[in-house]
C-alpha cells in the first residue's frame, strides 16, 4: 500500500499595520488619486482595500464611466493594461467582479479598479468609448463569464461558438467540460463527431487517433 502524501497547512499571517511593508512599491501608492476620486464623486468609491502596499478601489457600477473618464482626462491614467472578470461564488456578496488595471505613464503610477456585479443583473457599462483596448477584453469576459457590457459596439463570443450555452470560467462549469456541448471533429477519417473529448477521464473508451500505415504495410 502506497504511503499517502502529507499535506502541510500554512497558517495565515495576521495583519501587521504598524510594521513597514517591505513589498510596498512607490508605483502603487495612489492615496492622492483615491482622495481626488472620493472628493469629485461622493459615494462612487464604495470600498478601498490595500495589500502589500497596492490599492484596489471598488467603484459603484453606475459611476464607472464617470470615474474612468476622470482617470483618463484629469488624473493621467491613459493606459488600460488589463480588464477581466472574476467569479467569487460567494453567497454573502455579489457573485462577480470586473477589474480594470490602469497606468499613469508620466507619473509611473498603477491603479486597480473593481466593480461588483450581481448574478441576476450581470451588466456593466462598456468603456470602449474611452479605451479602445477594452474591446477584446470585454468580449472575452462576456464569452467566459457571461457578463454583458452595455454599449459595446460588437459584443459577441470570442472563443466559443455563438450557440454555445455555457460560460467556461464560471465556477460551476466542470473542468472536463460537458459531454455533447461542443462536438469536435472525428479522430478517424470515417468516424463520427467526438462528443466527449475526455472520455478516458470518465471511464469511457476514447476512439484511437488515425495513424498513417507503415511503409512496409503498403506492399
Amino acid at each position: 500500500m502506497s504511503e499517502l502524501l502529507k499535506f502541510h497547512f500554512t497558517p495565515a499571517d495576521k495583519a501587521r499595520p504598524e510594521e513597514e511593508n517591505l513589498h510596498a512599491q512607490v508605483s502603487t501608492d495612489v492615496t492622492d488619486v483615491i482622495k481626488a476620486l472620493q472628493e469629485q464623486f461622493p459615494g462612487a468609491v464604495t470600498d478601498v482595500s490595500v495589500y502589500a502596499g497596492e490599492h484596489t478601489v471598488f467603484v459603484a457600477r453606475e459611476n464607472l464611466l464617470q470615474v474612468c473618464t476622470a482617470l483618463k482626462e484629469t488624473l493621467g491614467f491613459t493606459y488600460l493594461v488589463d480588464l477581466a472578470g472574476v467569479d467569487r461564488f460567494q453567497e454573502d456578496a455579489p457573485r462577480y467582479e470586473v477589474y480594470y488595471c490602469f497606468v499613469n505613464l508620466k507619473a509611473g503610477k498603477r491603479l486597480r479598479i473593481k466593480v461588483r456585479v450581481e448574478e441576476d443583473d450581470a451588466v456593466v457599462p462598456s468603456i470602449t468609448g474611452l479605451f479602445k483596448a477594452a474591446d477584446w477584453n470585454e468580449r472575452e469576459c462576456f464569452d467566459m463569464l457571461g457578463i454583458r457590457f452595455k454599449g459595446h459596439p460588437d459584443l459577441r463570443r470570442m472563443y466559443m461558438p455563438e450557440d454555445f450555452e455555457y460560460y467556461p470560467q464560471r465556477k460551476e462549469f466542470p473542468l472536463l467540460g460537458i459531454p455533447g456541448s461542443l462536438p469536435l471533429p472525428p479522430r478517424t477519417p470515417e468516424g463520427e463527431l467526438t462528443l466527449d473529448p475526455f472520455a478516458a477521464a470518465r471511464s469511457g473508451s476514447p476512439v484511437k487517433s488515425y495513424q498513417e500505415p507503415a511503409a512496409n504495410d503498403e506492399k
